[in-house]
């Protein structure tokens, strides 16, 4: 009698794998991004290739962040895909900022597929050393 090792990992993923054919996930996809603070701002970067200016949309309310936007599917009705892994349709991202930022003073960048928003703090936010008396 032979015997398999049994990996529980394998067989947790055969069954997403099923359950995804009959209830598939949300549509769209969720693009990679980095968020961290320096003393003066936070900055958030975002790997979206193959989006536009156009594409995307940067939003600001009560201390979030919001990046949105739509990647459209490329392709002509007539090919044949033999795998699809690039994720496509429309996306939403939300930060809650924990420090007030300067919402007149944010900027961001879009370039060679990357996009970096930095978000200025408040001056009132800036850290301050409070003197013991």
């Amino acid at each position: 009698m032979a015997f398999a090792r049994w990996d529980p990992i394998r067989d947790l993923l055969v069954i997403q794998q099923r359950l995804d054919r009959f209830a598939p996930g949300p549509p769209g996809w969720v693009p990679p991004v980095d968020l961290h603070e320096t003393p003066d701002c936070y900055v958030i970067t975002a790997e979206l290739p193959g989006l536009q200016r156009e594409d995307l949309q940067i939003h600001t309310h009560d201390g979030r962040l919001t990046l949105s936007g739509v990647r459209r599917e490329r392709g002509e009705a007539c090919e044949q895909y033999h795998r699809v892994e690039r994720g496509h349709g429309s996306f939403s991202r939300t930060f809650q900022l924990l420090v007030p930022i300067d919402v007149e003073r944010i900027a961001a960048d879009l370039r060679d597929g990357v996009l970096t928003i930095t978000c200025p703090k408040a001056p009132e936010a800036t850290a301050q050393r409070i003197p013991i008396s």
